[in-house]
């Protein structure tokens, strides 16, 4: 690099709608995995016979 060079950001390429895509597609995964993990724990707790009913 000579120091004239100026790096470009490779997301300012991309458009809008292929961001907020990926936003969305994070998002949605992360409520997903967090669902599972409650369900899983749920069935421990209800296998330990904790029932709230």
């Amino acid at each position: 690099m000579t120091g004239n060079e100026t790096e470009q950001d490779p997301a300012a390429d991309k458009p809008w709608w292929k961001k907020v895509g990926w936003l969305l597609i994070i998002w949605t995964g992360s409520v997903v995995a967090l669902a599972i993990a409650a369900e899983v724990l749920r069935m421990f707790m209800t296998a330990a016979g904790m029932k709230s009913h």
